[in-house]
């Protein structure tokens, strides 16, 4: 498996690495947030666009974007808008979407971008040709709020997403019972055993699912997202006990 490196970060060895979502509404609270960064055991700082209101209206997008590049200068940043189809804050349509991230990524502020892989194979190349003009890796990514599919069509989502030429492949399921879970951690170990050329990440998300959030380096899974305050979703642990935890884990695989 390739180990996608960015600045400092080396994704796809080692313990999981920590992503933190950052979803302030105005640029004040992104300053604050990114602020806040600093003081914890954070690897990659996402921004969800999809909660700052003024994503849309290029100069504050931007503006807010560069204040928050200055805070974290060597902190991996990924910039996600998760639709409302995918569990995000608000509605966009193609074009938008298209547009929205070609525009973040012309900034050169960004490390990492996330892409919805079934937004449209066409839309989704576009943009990850985009990227890699750029020099941004790309996440693909597949969200279901509302259930888990099987194990095997779990590992085809993902290699469909290799196939997209993204750097990393993401699916976040949520579990309507703990067998449930199961299947996503015998899916990830699959996938990375079998077929994994790139890093992947894969999450059982809510309570009965926090389990996948802890296992990735015995299951496969390259990076687990940890809260600062809020949640970005079901079953987010807080970032510093995510890291002891994580610690814990990591350190006795090396007995």
């Amino acid at each position: 498996m390739k180990i996608v490196e960015v600045k400092s970060v080396r994704i796809g060895e080692g313990r999981p690495k920590i992503c933190v979502p950052i979803i302030g509404a105005a640029r004040d609270e992104l300053v604050l947030q990114g602020k806040s960064v600093l003081e914890a055991p954070v690897d990659i700082v996402e921004w969800r666009g999809d909660y700052f209101p003024d994503i849309f209206q290029k100069a504050k997008a931007f503006d807010a974007l560069k204040a928050l590049r200055e805070i974290i200068p060597n902190i991996p940043l990924l910039f996600t808008f998760r639709s409302a189809k995918e569990g995000g804050a608000r509605d966009i349509s193609l074009e938008e979407y298209s547009k929205l991230n070609k525009s973040i990524l012309s900034t050169g502020c960004v490390d990492l971008i996330d892409v919805e892989a079934f937004t449209g194979e066409e839309i989704v190349k576009d943009i990850i040709g985009e990227a890699q003009d750029n020099g941004v890796k790309v996440i693909a990514s597949n969200h279901d709020f509302y259930k888990t599919p099987p194990k095997e069509e779990i590992i085809k989502r993902l290699r469909y997403m290799q196939d997209l030429g993204a750097d990393i492949c993401k699916i976040a399921l949520m579990p309507e019972n703990k067998r449930d879970t199961l299947t996503v951690l015998d899916a990830t170990l699959e996938m990375c055993e079998s077929y994994g050329d790139t890093p992947i990440i894969t999450i059982s998300m809510g309570g009965d699912g926090v389990i996948s959030r802890l296992s990735g380096e015995i299951f496969g899974s390259a990076v687990t997202f940890g809260s600062l305050d809020k949640a970005s979703a079901p079953g987010q642990i807080k970032v510093k006990e995510l890291s002891q935890l994580l610690d814990i884990l990591h350190n006795s695989l090396k007995q």
